[in-house]
């Protein structure tokens, strides 16, 4: 009987979304490699930052992720950094999803063998968060990420904030770097047509979670100043208990005390069918529908 083969998502971020020859050279160990399957790259020049997304098997995704690793600290100088996303490293996290055939604690302990093997390799400071935190306070990558690369040289020094793998001082030129085991999650992006950065940070604080918002939703606002607009940009941590409309539709509600129209949205990376569906069955108003109906999830049963 031939192994089952386990599969896990891995979603690393990386702090580089302006220069396309350093990309290519950070996403090329993903490529062509038996064991996994490059799926979807985007950049975002504002945010200054790359989102890669692979699916491979635990052996094989472990190397291409310690070698794409080893591109991004050569490539990447967190010293001279710009963007409008929050980061602390130039590889600032790197999930793992389960996929197929594997458990939520399985994926806990390949995390940390991933961690292990940077530290050791590369000395980089590793913070595990989410499912992988063995410490409760450092479940929320937002309180680990708290100071961003130019304040965690003084905070790493702090005991309650040495690094769970590596040195407890900074890479000189990558900072830290967060990993962990986590449910799948949803990059939504909402875009304002006005240029007031304070209008965006206002409405981000009322719709996430910790100012008293939506559940599963943590947001701040951003500029896109390619564009001259700015947008709450969102990541939506359980899109089966916090769907997608009800944050597009809260975020155009709060827009209106400004007198800000919201001019459209944005997913990054890739996206479960589900969360879509059932974003589309709200707004065509389709009463008792199911994924059962989608001909997509039915041809490959």
């Amino acid at each position: 009987m031939p192994a089952v083969k386990k599969l896990l998502e891995c979603v690393p971020n990386f702090s580089e979304g302006r220069d396309l020859e350093k990309i290519e050279k950070i996403v090329e160990p993903f490529r062509a490699k038996q064991g996994v399957k490059l799926l979807d790259y985007q950049r975002d020049k504002d945010h200054n930052r790359l989102v890669v997304t692979v699916v491979g098997q635990p052996g094989p995704l472990k190397e291409a992720v310690v070698d794409a690793v080893g591109a991004a600290i050569e490539l990447i100088d967190m010293r001279t950094h710009q963007g409008q996303h929050p980061r602390m490293g130039a590889v600032d996290v790197i999930p793992f999803i389960p996929v197929k055939n594997i458990t939520v604690a399985e994926t806990v302990k390949f995390s940390k063998a991933v961690a292990a093997a940077l530290a050791q390799r590369y000395q980089l400071p590793i913070f595990l968060y989410e499912q992988s935190a063995d410490r409760p306070e450092r479940r929320n990558l937002a309180v680990i990420r708290k100071g961003q690369f130019e304040g965690m040289a003084k905070k790493i020094k702090q005991p309650q904030w040495a690094p769970d793998f590596g040195p407890a001082q900074i890479h000189p030129t990558a900072g830290v770097t967060a990993m962990g085991a986590r449910m799948p999650l949803v990059a939504y992006n909402v875009n304002l047509d006005t240029d007031n950065l304070e209008i965006a940070d206002h409405i981000a604080r009322t719709v996430r979670h910790i100012g008293g918002g939506l559940r599963y939703c943590k947001a701040i606002g951003i500029a896109l100043q390619d564009r001259g607009i700015v947008q709450v940009s969102m990541n939506m941590t359980d899109y089966s208990q916090t769907a997608l409309y009800r944050a597009f539709e809260l975020i155009r509600i709060e827009a209106r005390r400004y007198g800000v129209n919201v001019v459209g949205s944005e997913v990054i990376g890739l996206v479960p069918m589900e969360a879509l569906i059932d974003t589309a069955a709200y707004y065509l108003g389709l009463e008792q529908f199911s994924m059962d109906q989608v001909l997509e999830a039915r041809i490959w049963e």
